[in-house]
């Protein structure tokens, strides 16, 4: 495995009703790559192999060059980000962020101060005392992306965090995203039903079909390429 590669995935399989899924992937430190695929394609179970949400049949997971294929997600480098935002409606805004570092919210100064740092890096500085119910759509995923970036883990899964948002706050978080992963050169998986979700962050992308990855490569090429035909499916006609 290369010293700059982040995620490795090797012949990873799993069995979900009838679908036999089989993974192979590797991701260089720093890289964004975008998980396109139809609905019950594999998408979210290949994240749930990688985070430890699920068990392998067979293969093994490597994150930053050691094997944490028999790891508990908790133990495992990895930070998760869906798009049900998971945010506890009784706590503050700051309490909600404070749960990635410590889940009885015991904190010292120090992460105190890195809750309140994160919170002003997503633009909610000022909101700390608030609760979910008095935020917006897209406030609420900003509260759960400063939680996911909070625990400083080098490798960040989303599974469609901002579909549910209207097209100009998706825009908006995404571009917040691109910019938060340069900074900290994080590397990001992110699985979307839309491709120009891919074309706005994820410099590679790869189609999952049946369960498996049937391409791979930088977005650009790989959208404009239309090849294999369930990818051209996927994308539907070309616009005239």
């Amino acid at each position: 495995m290369s010293d700059r590669s982040m995620l490795q995935v090797e012949g990873l399989t799993f069995r979900y009703e009838d679908m036999q899924m089989v993974f192979d992937l590797t991701l260089a430190r720093g890289q964004c790559l975008a998980v396109l695929g139809p609905s019950g394609a594999g998408k979210s179970t290949l994240l749930s192999l990688i985070a430890g949400f699920e068990k392998p049949l067979s293969g093994r997971v490597l994150v930053a060059g050691e094997d944490v294929t028999q790891r508990k997600p908790a133990d495992r480098p990895v930070t998760s980000l869906f798009q049900e935002h998971n945010l506890f409606a009784h706590l503050t805004v700051e309490q909600n962020v404070g749960l990635g570092l410590d889940p009885g919210l015991r904190l010292d100064a120090a992460q105190r101060h890195a809750v309140a740092g994160e919170l002003a890096r997503v633009g909610l500085e000022g909101l700390e005392k608030r609760r979910p119910a008095q935020l917006s759509g897209g406030q609420r995923q900003r509260v759960a992306l400063a939680r996911s970036l909070v625990r400083d883990k080098p490798l960040l899964l989303l599974d469609e965090p901002f579909s549910a948002l209207d097209p100009g706050l998706r825009l908006e978080m995404l571009d917040l995203l691109r910019q938060l992963q340069a900074e900290r050169n994080l590397t990001v998986v992110m699985v979307s039903h839309n491709p120009q979700d891919a074309r706005r962050i994820a410099g590679e992308t790869a189609f999952v079909c049946d369960g498996r990855i049937v391409a791979a490569g930088p977005t650009e090429a790989l959208l404009a390429a239309r090849e294999p035909a369930a990818l051209r499916a996927f994308l539907g006609p070309e616009a005239g």
